[in-house]
């Protein structure tokens, strides 16, 4: 989790850690919330803000998580339990418990937007999503989450300390979602179900045009049309690669096949390619 232990003891935003671990124990409290010798509700709400923070200090967020939890039920109307609502999200995040993290990060953002640690708990919120994304053979829903949380992010808070971090990872997870979209257009390339591998790769092409999938999709066009016998679509893809991506090994490849059947990697015909192949001419792709 980027920042969190920074965030936790940097004081900056009144969710410091306070450390009164020594304190408490001195007094026996941690003793006697450990035996259960005395019920919680006889302890202020400073004291179970301290045993949360001791909870992670002994790398158990889970427990952590209850007693913060427990401010918010006991002292709903202190300003310890809104310290409560942020770090139960935090807690929760550091213990995987993702739906938990997101739903304190909400209650954070819903009960207190105005506050400076409504852009850390919305971070929070996208976080629990980006950190779910799993490779890219599975379901991206999740993907399509994080994406949407960060935004709000880099939207709502553009001057806040987790702006940046968010376009990182909002550029890395749409970046993630192409992956997905080549994977499956190779599959169906391998074998031969050349209409199918062209649709996903068209998508890479039209919509993530910015990341580090679009050279190989207009390689893998080229191989799909020449298949078809499609030669100004793969001529017209070949193109488009010659004026963005020279430098690659996608467009030697496609080089090498084009000349080989004796065509030129220009423009040809009026297909959808075409108008990409205009919008680059004009600094209007890529």
């Amino acid at each position: 989790m980027t920042g969190s232990t920074s965030r936790i003891g940097s004081g900056k935003r009144g969710i410091a850690v306070l450390l009164l671990v020594t304190a408490l124990a001195g007094c026996g409290t941690d003793a006697a919330l450990d035996r259960g010798e005395v019920p919680l509700e006889e302890f202020s709400a400073e004291q179970i803000f301290g045993r949360g923070e001791y909870e992670l200090e002994r790398r158990k967020p889970d427990r952590a998580a209850f007693y913060f939890a427990e401010i918010e039920r006991l002292y709903p109307y202190s300003e310890w339990a809104k310290r409560g609502v942020i770090m139960q999200a935090f807690s929760y995040h550091k213990d995987k418990d993702y739906e938990n993290s997101r739903g304190a990060a909400q209650r954070y953002i819903d009960f207190y937007p105005l506050e400076e640690d409504a852009a850390y708990a919305q971070y929070l919120l996208a976080l629990s999503y980006y950190d779910q994304i799993d490779e890219v053979g599975r379901d991206q829903k999740v993907t399509f989450e994080a994406l949407q949380a960060l935004r709000v992010v880099i939207e709502r808070y553009p001057d806040s300390e987790y702006a940046r971090s968010a376009v990182l990872k909002f550029d890395l997870a749409y970046d993630h979602l192409a992956g997905k979209e080549m994977e499956v257009g190779r599959y169906y390339l391998r074998r031969n179900h050349f209409p199918a591998s062209i649709n996903r790769f068209r998508v890479v092409v039209e919509e993530f045009q910015t990341t580090s999938h679009a050279a190989e999709a207009l390689h893998r066009l080229v191989e799909a049309y020449l298949s078809l016998g499609l030669t100004d679509e793969a001529q017209t893809a070949g193109a488009i690669l010659g004026h963005n991506f020279r430098s690659t090994v996608w467009y030697e490849d496609s080089y090498k096949l084009l000349t080989g059947r004796g065509l030129d990697l220009e423009a040809q015909g009026d297909n959808w390619l075409n108008q990409i192949y205009r919008q680059t001419l004009q600094g209007k792709w890529i």
